[in-house]
């Protein structure tokens, strides 16, 4: 997998194609939509990219175990996002970061647990912002975290019974490490109810911060069904929970659209920049993973 990877940084057609349909999304979805108001979704997006290329890849350091610098996660995440919209579900982003921390010298499991700690963490931020909200979850959403979480146990117990030497090596982080990644992780939270807020009042409507992070968060049930950004499940999850809210079809519609066209700026500027020097160390390298490290 990580030679894979390796292979689609260095190919120039991979990365012409991430640009090309980078701007094609924007360029095909904002024409369709009906007049919008621009500032509010700049006083959206802003907090927004803060929260996701700051906070979270400030969480994911917290979490890990590594003498890894923050300049190096903020890269790494950066490019992970980018990898994150041209795969459907978003799962590119979390292979590339386990192979960019395998690539630093890490065992694989323990890049595993890293990330793996990281989105649930992630996950306990987005229940606790729900429940604050006051929106109930749907129950079959909660019978879904027990059961992942019941089958993660009892994977790990048969692992340990049968093949010790596959789980990590490293310890698990530290209660104190949890508490300061789920500050984090609230903070993001925050900062996607203020995107989805400055969508929705770009397309003339309005709905509590509140009602936006019950909505967000009762989308995300949705998101087991893998789906290109703009057009999953997901968002057409969202589309209905706003529209739930008492906002008109079209403009749900609309702020969701653009809420998901806005995070190919921020992917492209910031994952694309941080790419192109990804991939100049490696083919200036005598030793990827030394670049990878070193990047």
């Amino acid at each position: 997998m990580r030679d894979r990877l390796r292979a689609v940084v260095r190919s120039k057609t991979v990365l012409v194609s991430g640009v090309v349909v980078s701007v094609a999304v924007p360029l095909v979805t904002l024409p369709r939509l009906p007049a919008v108001t621009w500032w509010p979704l700049v006083l959206g997006l802003v907090p927004w990219v803060v929260g996701k290329y700051v906070l979270c890849p400030l969480r994911w350091r917290a979490l890990t175990d590594a003498s890894l610098g923050r300049g190096w996660h903020l890269r790494a995440y950066a490019e992970s996002e980018l990898i994150g919209l041209l795969t459907p579900g978003h799962v590119g982003a979390d292979v590339w970061r386990v192979a960019r921390l395998h690539g630093t010298g890490m065992g694989h499991a323990d890049a595993v647990l890293s990330v793996g700690a990281d989105r649930f963490v992630g996950a306990v931020g987005l229940i606790a912002f729900v429940a604050f909200a006051g929106t109930s979850l749907p129950t079959r959403m909660l019978l879904v975290a027990v059961a992942v979480g019941a089958a993660a146990v009892l994977t790990v117990f048969v692992v340990r019974r049968l093949r010790p030497s596959l789980l990590p090596s490293r310890p698990l982080p530290r209660p104190r490490q949890l508490a300061h990644g789920l500050v984090l992780s609230l903070g993001y939270q925050l900062s996607i109810a203020g995107l989805l807020l400055g969508a929705v009042a770009a397309t003339g409507h309005s709905i509590s911060p509140m009602a936006a992070l019950g909505a967000f968060g009762a989308s995300q049930l949705a998101g087991a069904v893998p789906g290109p950004n703009g057009a999953s499940p997901r968002d057409a999850a969202l589309v209905v929970a706003l529209a739930a809210l008492g906002v008109p079809w079209a403009a749900a519609a609309a702020a969701v659209a653009l809420k998901a066209s806005l995070a190919w700026l921020p992917a492209l500027t910031l994952g694309g920049v941080s790419l192109l020097l990804f991939r100049r160390a490696v083919r200036h390298s005598d030793h990827p993973g030394g670049a990878v490290a070193a990047s």
